[in-house]
């Protein structure tokens, strides 16, 4: 099984050898600014060879396939809602899959209603931005106005 590593800020990653625990910290910094997947192959020096997968982002993503609303104010008192699914969330914004293929614009901000799946059933309710839509993907960023969400951070820790 291929482990996903985090590019830090400084362009470290941090290695941690799947069969003796054993954690290595490496310059990645050639890596870094490559557009697309990165896969290395490591040894560890307790002879164990495995392979990482590098990320570029800056926070981590969680997958999740949880059931949702959003809400697209289509200007003039009117509102278009759709169905939605929350594919993944990291602590900046959220991936969402659309019931129907829209074509929403960068910068167009749309407002989502969902569960998280921990034991409270946490509602949650943020106005987020649309970053890059793909068919009926959209990625997303929470909108300054939000804040953090305590709720949030805790279910992306567990």
């Amino acid at each position: 099984m291929t482990q996903k590593v985090f590019i830090t800020s400084n362009n470290t990653a941090t290695f941690v050898c799947p069969e003796c625990g054993n954690t290595s910290v490496a310059n990645v910094s050639k890596y870094a600014a490559i557009d697309k997947k990165v896969m290395v192959n490591c040894k560890c020096i307790c002879s164990h060879t495995f392979r990482v997968s590098l990320e570029k982002r800056r926070q981590y993503r969680k997958s999740t396939d949880l059931p949702g609303v959003y809400y697209y104010d289509l200007g003039h008192g009117d509102v278009d809602k759709g169905i939605m699914r929350v594919v993944d969330i990291s602590s900046n914004g959220l991936k969402i899959r659309l019931n129907v293929e829209r074509r929403f614009n960068g910068g167009e901000k749309l407002r989502v209603e969902f569960h998280l799946d921990d034991k409270r059933r946490t509602y949650i309710e943020k106005e987020v931005i649309v970053r890059n839509v793909y068919q009926n993907l959209v990625g997303t960023s929470f909108s300054p106005t939000e804040g953090d969400d305590p709720a949030l951070g805790f279910y992306l820790m567990s």
